[in-house]
């Protein structure tokens, strides 16, 4: 079985990794990174549970191979937090009660930064939007609607 050697950066760190050529991101970053926040819920490209920023794009990483990864940045949803301080859309979640069993949570995370990241502003629907590819079976996505509206009114707090 063929193995290659990729380098990428993953939240902010970069990554020098073997890998087998079938081995998607998803195992990668779980099994050789030991970052386990981003879920294996599908393995299909159907939950959004191992959603992850690619190169600022939010993918499935259950659907990219980790070969494919070379040269790339990837931000999980451990990269949120910097400084032992968690980003102002996980603290907006956990007010809000997005969070209830957490599968989901690490992939609408991130979904919802990369909405923020391009509108930093959106609306009911453009998150809606921005979270179709998410599943979510506890929390009826009302709260988590909720959380990212209430995120918005953070970093605008912020930044005042």
């Amino acid at each position: 079985m063929a193995h290659h050697t990729i380098t990428l950066t993953v939240n902010g760190e970069t990554e020098v990794v073997t890998v087998p050529a079938h081995m998607t991101l998803l195992e990668m970053i779980r099994e050789e990174l030991a970052l386990t926040g981003t879920k294996n819920g599908c393995a299909s490209g159907e939950c959004g549970a191992c959603t992850v920023l690619f190169n600022g794009e939010p993918v499935n990483s259950c659907m990219v191979l980790a070969v494919e990864a070379d040269g790339a940045t990837v931000t999980t949803v451990e990269g949120l937090a910097h400084d032992h301080q968690l980003d102002p859309l996980q603290e907006a979640f956990v007010e809000s009660g997005a969070v209830q069993c957490g599968f989901c949570t690490p992939g609408m995370l991130i979904s919802s930064k990369a909405l923020l990241l391009r509108a930093p502003n959106p609306s009911d629907d453009e998150i809606r939007e921005a979270l179709v590819g998410n599943l979510c079976r506890c929390t009826g996505y009302v709260r988590i609607v909720d959380g990212v509206k209430k995120a918005v009114k953070i970093a605008a707090q912020s930044e005042e």
